[in-house]
């Protein structure tokens, strides 16, 4: 059997124990580069998820905790679809990339690993992306440090200006 050392992964499974939720806490400790928050709005931000699926994975959530989208009032989802918008508008300026996944995991039984505060998942995609790691080791290579990813959207944030 092959094996590939990920001890990197540790992190991401002592996190899903830890008390209290990512998307009410990291805002509150107005430490954005630290925790990768490239931008906040009034009512939601976007921050960079850590164990990302491509460079340039994002994560918009509102700062309200709730688990769906009944829980939010109708400036709540205006402000997250504009944030949306402008997050792929930041990633083409910063990455280039052919299409993106975008999608919201509603419940832990669809997949969403913090179904109690809910956030829609936008993903850059490549033409390509998907080459011989994945289909054959079943392992994805994730090119680029997230510091790096991190300075690239946040300079495709600030030249987006508001939408």
């Amino acid at each position: 059997m092959e094996k590939l050392w990920a001890p990197w992964r540790m992190q991401y499974i002592g996190a899903l124990n830890e008390a209290g939720c990512i998307f009410c806490e990291k805002p509150r400790q107005q430490k954005d580069e630290e925790n990768l928050i490239v931008h906040r709005g009034e009512r939601a931000f976007v921050i960079m998820n850590i164990f990302p699926y491509n460079n340039g994975h994002l994560l918009i959530a509102p700062y309200k905790h709730v688990p769906d989208l009944d829980g939010l009032d109708d400036d709540d989802l205006l402000e997250v679809m504009n944030l949306t918008r402008r997050s792929t508008e930041a990633l083409r300026r910063a990455a280039s990339p052919h299409g993106f996944n975008i999608g919201i995991n509603v419940g832990q039984v669809a997949g969403a690993g913090i179904a109690d505060h809910i956030h829609l998942h936008i993903v850059p995609r490549w033409s390509g992306d998907t080459n011989f790691m994945p289909v054959v080791g079943d392992t994805k290579v994730i090119p680029e440090a997230l510091a790096e990813t991190y300075a690239k959207l946040k300079r495709g944030f600030q030249e987006t200006g508001s939408v």
